[in-house]
């Protein structure tokens, strides 16, 4: 995959955007552990920067998924991971079930604003008892003439304190847990929801989290996404999204981390040279330098084959798990280099340390990311993709 002009100014516009509209604000955001999504997004609905690659009918710009790769590099320049991560979840993990599956009411009432950034969206799958099993949700929404009524709750919702809906994975019916489920997309003022409390997290400040009750809450089945009892394959096409999305949004922290660390390391002396003379140093980030160029290289052949229309569970659990380790392995190593500078809570360094540790947890843990790569290879015990020996 080869970025074109179009694809470069795309990014160059993003990259504007974030230097006027967002990381003069960062800090303050990140103290007060909320970042306005409604007024940023609106921003950015207005720039075309929420659909790139949703149906033009409804607001997008219809352009292939290597645009939304694009966008997810050039949100790296955010100086927090918590404000790139809301965006994700707006345009790569709440939304793309919806805009592939959706009826055109539907998508009239709940993907149009949205994209035009008028409504802010979450995405309802992790519940207090189920994370990375995402089969094993208890969340119920039982038929009630034309209704469904939901019960249980969700947790980690990243939005959901100024979400306008929520795109729900709940159990429809009895019978397999990978066939009874359904996304529905719920308002989030409907009746009978209560947020339960905000959860501080260790990184990722800026971005509100909630735990979400549900008590006997309405909604009409048409609400429903695509067909009943097909909820479960629908997410799971929705993660291939999110875990390329992310590996692609972690890519630009890391350089900012190595950059950040060179310059740090030529005006820091240490037994009378610069800090970078040490071989130890300057080979170590050369080598960091490779891998995350690596990793670049494998997401944009995972976006190159989804875009052919291709499989790409196996590549997509690959950079979803390679960004993890690496989302570790940087941080840490160039924090080391800072020295006691690193350890301070207000180093950026520092802060992608905190931030970039959730890589290896959200979207599916690394070992949820090791089994897919396992049954794809055929050596999973008991579980073999189907044809494979």
């Amino acid at each position: 995959m080869q970025f074109t002009h179009e694809h470069n100014e795309l990014k160059r516009n993003v990259k504007r955007f974030i230097d006027n509209e967002i990381n003069p604000f960062v800090d303050e955001w990140e103290e007060a552990e909320i970042f306005p999504a409604g007024e940023l997004f609106r921003k950015m609905g207005e720039q075309g920067f929420l659909g790139v690659s949703k149906p033009v009918e409804y607001g997008g710009l219809g352009l292939d998924y290597s645009y939304s790769v694009a966008m997810a590099e050039a949100l790296g320049h955010i100086k927090c991971g918590g404000v790139p991560m809301a965006i994700g979840v707006q345009t790569d993990m709440a939304t793309p079930a919806l805009a592939r599956f959706g009826s055109d009411a539907l998508r009239r009432e709940f993907l149009a604003p949205a994209i035009s950034g008028h409504a802010v969206a979450c995405v309802g799958v992790s519940e207090p008892g189920a994370g990375s099993d995402v089969a094993a949700i208890k969340t119920t929404a039982r038929k009630d003439g034309d209704d469904y009524i939901i019960n249980g709750s969700k947790m980690w919702i990243t939005n959901s304190l100024q979400a306008d809906w929520i795109c729900l994975l709940a159990n429809t019916s009895e019978g397999s847990r990978y066939t009874n489920k359904s996304l529905i997309v719920v308002p989030m003022k409907a009746k009978g929801i209560t947020i339960g409390k905000k959860i501080r997290k260790i990184g990722m400040n800026s971005s509100d989290t909630g735990l979400i009750h549900f008590d006997d809450v309405r909604v009409p089945q048409r609400n429903r996404i695509g067909e009943e009892g097909q909820g479960f394959i629908y997410q799971m096409l929705q993660f291939q999204e999110e875990r390329m999305w992310g590996a692609a949004n972690s890519m630009q922290g890391m350089m900012n981390c190595i950059d950040l660390t060179i310059e740090y390391a030529r005006e820091r002396r240490v037994f009378d040279m610069q800090l970078i003379e040490n071989q130890w140093v300057h080979f170590k980030l050369a080598e960091l330098k490779t891998e995350v160029e690596c990793l670049r290289a494998l997401v944009h052949r995972a976006c190159e084959m989804y875009i052919a229309g291709q499989d790409v569970t196996e590549l997509a659990s690959m950079a979803k798990l390679k960004a993890g380790r690496l989302a570790r392995v940087v941080p840490d190593t160039c924090l080391q280099f800072w020295g006691g500078m690193g350890y301070t809570w207000d180093n950026p360094v520092s802060r992608f340390f905190r931030d970039g540790r959730l890589t290896s947890i959200g979207g599916g843990a690394d070992e949820v990311m090791l089994g897919i790569i396992c049954k794809y290879m055929g050596i999973l015990p008991g579980k073999r993709k189907a044809g494979g020996a």
